[in-house]
């Protein structure tokens, strides 16, 4: 079980303190929303997350299948679109892989980062509970 414990630290009028183990990180909203952009935004943060998750993913698949794969840069955009009437978010990755990698190389890496762990939580229902501590 991971645990991860964000609270307010009185910087901002939205400024978080984030607490990831011994990480200490800022999130904040931009200034367009009422925030001071101290830090990345709530969605920015699971963006991040995806991205670290799916890059890293693709560097063990290379290293167990001895790929020549010198870099891989993931880039992640986040937008609101209707589909089926129903307003749904949809979160777009593009993968840059470097390396004198073949077509079938780069298409079979292409399906690895879809299985990353973090895709596999975002992509599958969640169970997202909440409750008040006493």
């Amino acid at each position: 079980m991971s645990l991860v414990v964000v609270q307010e630290n009185g910087q901002g009028r939205y400024q978080q303190t984030v607490i990831a183990g011994e990480h200490r990180l800022i999130a904040d909203e931009p200034v367009s929303v009422g925030g001071a952009d101290a830090g990345p935004a709530p969605i920015e943060f699971v963006m991040a997350g995806l991205g670290a998750c799916t890059s890293m993913t693709l560097r063990m698949y290379a290293e167990r299948k001895a790929l020549p794969l010198t870099r891989v840069t993931v880039e992640l955009t986040h937008q609101k679109m209707e589909v089926d009437g129903v307003i749904r978010d949809r979160i777009l990755r593009t993968i840059a892989l470097e390396g004198e990698l073949t077509p079938e190389q780069r298409a079979r890496m292409l399906e690895i980062a879809g299985r990353c762990p973090t895709a596999r939580v975002l992509s599958q229902p969640l169970l997202l509970d909440c409750q008040l501590a006493e």
